[in-house]
């Protein structure tokens, strides 16, 4: 075959270091240009990004000429370094190690849209905790409950 096709719809929810919520309002949304920026750079095309003030949740189509986790890690720590280097928090701004990668048919993908973009409407129902455990069982990915979060300290 001459060339590759694809379609990969991948949903990455990651959370701040500890749960801790530090995302504040008066600059999420230079945050979410942010790392729409840096997976954009990479050759994938962000469909959505919203969050909470302890987590985010980026959809995306995703091409196969990286690794996901190679991704992640630029995403994070070029994300955190922004921040840091912008003065956004007092202290030093970190996200927590590893994520939760889900993925979606091109039909599911309106509906996951719709998801993130009612990000506080969902957490005024359920906890990240509940939802990021909610997201592991409907995608039957099996899990260690002590491993999913580090504990805040």
């Amino acid at each position: 075959m001459a060339n590759t096709y694809t379609q990969i719809h991948i949903q990455v929810v990651f959370a701040v270091q500890n749960r801790i919520s530090l995302i504040q309002a008066d600059w999420k949304d230079e945050l979410y240009k942010y790392i729409t920026g840096i997976v954009q750079k990479h050759n994938h095309k962000v469909l959505q990004v919203n969050g909470m003030p302890d987590h985010i949740h980026i959809l995306m189509g995703f091409r196969p000429t990286q690794a996901l986790s190679d991704l992640m890690q630029m995403a994070k720590e070029d994300s955190s370094k922004w921040i840091n280097t912008k003065g956004f928090v007092k202290g030093k701004f970190s996200w927590q190690s590893g994520y939760g990668a889900f993925s979606y048919s091109k039909v599911q993908v309106p509906r996951v849209i719709k998801y993130i973009q009612d990000q506080e409407k969902n957490h005024s129902q359920k906890s990240f905790i509940e939802e990021y455990e909610e997201l592991l069982k409907i995608h039957d990915v099996e899990y260690d409950q002590r491993y999913i979060f580090k504990s805040i300290e």
